[in-house]
């Protein structure tokens, strides 16, 4: 199996490719058409990326199955075209959620001491012990959060080490998928986003980007922060409504820590301008929440995984783009002989009449001389139909149709 290599990678997962069988091309510079030509002359199978932009010109030049986002979110990558391919994309979630947790952590002990500001008066020879001595202190302030996935639940433990009470609003709370109950830590539940921020000292932001938290973080959601709180986004710059989060940094005496922003450029280096980093009050990092060796070595490991996985199996890891519910409506349940020939003919006939097969499942008894096939259709054969394709092959045992 050919592996296009696309982005930087950690040594140990390219030996880790190379042991799991497959052959590798690494060219991490590669970007936008010159990315699209490699696809094409190397007739890569999987392409493993991290940062870089991957668009439908690129997933239509070869024949590719496969997209591994070396790392957790994966909206760099044109998601539908896809889909539309049959191309399976992947990711690597979690593995980079303490990384993201310390840096958080770290942005929050620094609003609270103001480090940055420290050091910039000692390098420049200002000693200002009287000013600096100003910090409320962390022990017993509340944390908002918001989001508690792989990252907001290592922030939550970190808080609860540090003696601070945790308020959390989550989707997987709100849908009852997992009780608050259950958490590792002791949380309380707020009720919607501006709830967690009425209640919080901290704001800490872990939500995905999706549809529904692009600009969820909103002039609402800030403007019940208590004046002189604090603000952390170490998610995606998208949720985050800035030009809400400056007036209230302006108006409200709110302190902000940010690892993302709105315009950031496009390579590693570069020039940046943003209005809010020239702000006293806002402090900012180079969007390095994942970028600790630790991390890198996980998320490394894990794309072996995902890579070795598909080669040797067929079977995807953390796929993201299957989709949840197909358009079946009936489930066709065909009890027959393994013997050569059965399904082709039951496929056929389904063909003939204008029945999509959405999804397949032939399962073998023990001895190998039975088996039951379950196959999930967009429509309920008619009779007729039913009654041809039971006749029409000695091998077929018994059929009957399920409403799913």
């Amino acid at each position: 199996m050919k592996v296009l290599v696309a982005d930087k990678f950690e040594q140990s997962g390219i030996d880790g490719l190379h042991t799991a069988g497959c052959d590798v091309v690494y060219q991490p510079d590669l970007k936008d058409e010159a990315l699209a030509d490699a696809i094409r002359t190397t007739a890569a199978q999987v392409l493993v990326v991290r940062s870089t932009a991957v668009t439908a010109p690129m997933l239509e030049a070869g024949s590719l199955s496969l997209v591994v986002r070396a790392g957790a979110g994966y909206n760099t990558i044109d998601v539908a075209t896809a889909s539309k391919r049959g191309i399976y994309v992947s990711n690597c979630p979690g593995k980079n959620a303490v990384a993201v947790a310390e840096l958080a952590f770290a942005l929050m002990l620094a609003l609270d001491r103001r480090v940055p500001d420290n050091v910039a008066d000692l390098r420049s020879g200002v000693w200002n012990k009287k000013e600096y001595s100003k910090a409320r202190g962390l022990f017993g302030r509340t944390l908002g959060l918001l989001g508690y996935g792989s990252i907001g639940q290592e922030m939550a433990r970190r808080a609860h080490a540090f003696g601070m009470p945790i308020v959390v609003w989550s989707r997987r709370f709100v849908t009852g998928h997992e009780r608050i109950a259950d958490a590792a830590v002791p949380l309380q539940l707020a009720d919607s986003p501006e709830d967690a921020a009425a209640r919080a000292d901290v704001l800490s932001v872990h939500l995905a980007l999706a549809p529904e938290t692009r600009g969820m973080v909103n002039a609402a959601v800030l403007g019940r922060l208590k004046p002189g709180s604090y603000f952390v986004n170490t998610a995606r710059a998208e949720v985050v409504d800035h030009v809400a989060l400056e007036k209230v940094v302006r108006e409200r005496n709110i302190r902000a820590a940010l690892d993302v922003f709105a315009a950031e450029p496009a390579g590693a280096t570069g020039q940046f301008h943003d209005a809010l980093v020239s702000l006293a009050n806002v402090y900012g990092t180079h969007h390095i929440g994942a970028s600790t060796d630790q991390a890198q070595e996980a998320i490394a490991a894990e794309t072996v995984r995902i890579v070795a996985s598909y080669k040797n199996t067929g079977k995807v890891p953390n796929v993201v783009n299957l989709s949840k519910k197909t358009p079946a409506t009936h489930m066709l349940v065909v009890r027959h002989r393994d013997r050569p020939g059965v399904l082709a003919h039951v496929f056929e006939h389904l063909r003939g009449g204008d029945i999509n097969v959405q999804e397949t499942e032939n399962v073998i008894f023990e001895g190998a001389q039975a088996a039951v096939a379950r196959i999930n259709l967009d429509r309920p054969p008619p009779d007729p139909l039913l009654n041809t394709i039971q006749n029409g092959n000695s091998d077929i045992l018994d059929l009957h149709l399920v409403t799913i």
